[in-house]
């Protein structure tokens, strides 16, 4: 059996965390940035790895510049995404906090430009990745299938970021795995959302798509099977998941991520069945 010591040990852990590397006054060095270099290094690394053994001939300096790409596209989309999606009136009365790192309301101070999504960051990543293949001429499906299989190992280690930074924490629990979070000003025992989807959305996918990657149906499957799978397992996990306290729930029982899910799995699904009908194209 497991130890009353150990439980206690477990619940706590995320309050003995420090968010941060190093701090000088107020500027601080993050593990969450940090996380995103893990993260896209390991992209990178895997999709050499495919380059070295896999039936692909992009050029390897070519993929170097493509991860400039993702990057940007990521952070603008991901931005955006928060602003638009989730806090839009909010910054439309103070519109230099969506590109500034600071806040007005209430004194000037550092804010650290807090507030990034997922499914804009998605988006943006798409958007940059269709105009690079442009730029390259490279086959844009064919490409997003080449890279796909390795994307949610690298995300488990943004979802391993929000966990160190206590934030995106779920809901209420009396569950013996559940833990307290320092920004959770109510100080109850909570689920570690972050850990199940770093889990779900990032190892689990991983193995999925890793263990077909060989598997050539047609271009753009992948990315559809991606999309339909990251949105189910992200829609099942909200439910345990505490929604953004200025949001809420929609109809009582749902989240404003759910309804985003919904319509990435439709659109998942809309992808498949448009590209397997034009599988070479």
């Amino acid at each position: 059996m497991i130890s009353n010591q150990f439980i206690h040990t477990w619940q706590h852990i995320p309050e003995h965390i420090k968010p941060y590397i190093f701090q000088i006054g107020e500027f601080q060095i993050r593990y969450y940035g940090l996380m995103y270099i893990v993260a896209f290094s390991i992209v990178y690394v895997l999709s050499l790895y495919r380059l070295k053994n896999e039936d692909y001939d992009y050029p390897k300096v070519a993929l170097e510049n493509y991860f400039v790409w993702a990057i940007l596209g990521l952070m603008l989309g991901a931005r955006l995404g928060y602003v638009i999606f989730y806090n839009f009136s909010y910054y439309l009365s103070h519109p230099l906090e969506t590109v500034l790192p600071f806040s007005f309301s209430g004194g000037f101070h550092f804010t650290g430009l807090a507030g990034m999504s997922y499914h804009g960051g998605l988006i943006g990543v798409i958007l940059a990745t269709a105009l690079f293949c442009r730029k390259y001429e490279f086959q844009f499906w064919r490409f997003v299938d080449f890279l796909v299989p390795s994307i949610p190992l690298g995300y488990t280690f943004g979802r391993i970021g929000n966990f160190i930074n206590g934030e995106l924490y779920g809901r209420v629990t009396d569950m013996p795995w559940g833990m307290y979070f320092t920004l959770d000003m109510t100080n109850q025992l909570r689920h570690p959302s972050q850990l199940y989807e770093a889990f779900f959305e990032g190892v689990f996918l991983f193995v999925l798509l890793w263990s077909i990657r060989k598997k050539d149906l047609f271009h753009g499957f992948f990315l559809a099977l991606y999309i339909m799978g990251y949105g189910t397992v992200r829609f099942f996990i909200e439910f345990v998941r505490e929604p953004d306290s200025h949001i809420g729930f929609y109809f009582g029982i749902i989240t404003l991520g759910q309804i985003l899910n919904i319509f990435m799995i439709l659109a998942g699904a809309g992808l498949y069945l448009h590209r397997r009908k034009s599988p070479g194209s």
